[in-house]
C-alpha cells in the first residue's frame, strides 16, 4: 500500500475524497488515504507560501504521495492554476474544470438517482454556461427535484445517498479532469 495524502480546496472536495466509495476505490488500487484530508479552505490558501504547513502535516503522517485537488473557476488555463500551486513535495495537482460540481454532473448514474430521472444526461459537464453549481440548481428546477441546498450538503447527499463515483465521472466523454485523476491512480508506476 502506498500512503497518499490529499490537500483539497474546500469542504465539497474534502467530502468527496473522504467518502467511503473514494476510499474503497483507492484501496482497490493499492493506496491508503491518509485521514483526515486537509481542507485548505479556499484556493487562495493553495499558494506555495501557505501550503508548506499542509505538506509537513501529511509527511509526518507518513504520506508517500501528496495530491492536491482544486477548481479552475474563472482561470482560463489549467496550467496557470497548477503553476500557481506548484511546490516541492506535491506529486500531482488535479484541477476540476470550472468546479468540482462538474464531476457530479458527469456521473450520470448518481445524477439520475438524485433527480429520479432515468433519462438524464449532461452532455458537457465541464462546459456549462455558468459554473456547474448553477447548472445543478437549474437541473433540479427543470426536473422538479428538491434543490441541491448548500455545496457541502449536496456533496454529502450525492456521495452517501446517490452513489457518486469518480470513476463514472471519468468515463464521461466530456469530463477529462476527472479522467486525469482516475488515470493517475490507475497507473502502476504511481
Amino acid at each position: 500500500m502506498v500512503n497518499v495524502g490529499f490537500i483539497v480546496e474546500g469542504d465539497s472536495e474534502k467530502i468527496v475524497v473522504e467518502s467511503e466509495r473514494f476510499g474503497q476505490w483507492l484501496d482497490e488500487l493499492g493506496f491508503f488515504r491518509i485521514n483526515p484530508v486537509i481542507n485548505a479552505k479556499g484556493g487562495g490558501n493553495l499558494l506555495p507560501q501557505n501550503i508548506g504547513v499542509f505538506l509537513e502535516s501529511l509527511q509526518l503522517k507518513g504520506a508517500e504521495r501528496i495530491a492536491v485537488i482544486t477548481d479552475l473557476e474563472d482561470e482560463p488555463l489549467v496550467d496557470n492554476v497548477k503553476d500557481r500551486i506548484n511546490k516541492d513535495g506535491i506529486d500531482v495537482i488535479f484541477v476540476a474544470v470550472k468546479a468540482l460540481e462538474a464531476w457530479f454532473l458527469a456521473d450520470t448514474e448518481a445524477m439520475r438517482n438524485w433527480l429520479n430521472e432515468p433519462n438524464f444526461f449532461e452532455a458537457e459537464p465541464e462546459s456549462t454556461e455558468d459554473l456547474p453549481w448553477q447548472r445543478l440548481k437549474c437541473v433540479a428546477n427543470d426536473h422538479g427535484s428538491r434543490g441541491p441546498g448548500s455545496k457541502p450538503a449536496f456533496a454529502k447527499r450525492i456521495t452517501r445517498r446517490h452513489g457518486f463515483d469518480i470513476t463514472r465521472s471519468a468515463q464521461h466523454p466530456e469530463c477529462p479532469s476527472a479522467r486525469e485523476l482516475v488515470d493517475y491512480f490507475n497507473e502502476p508506476e504511481v
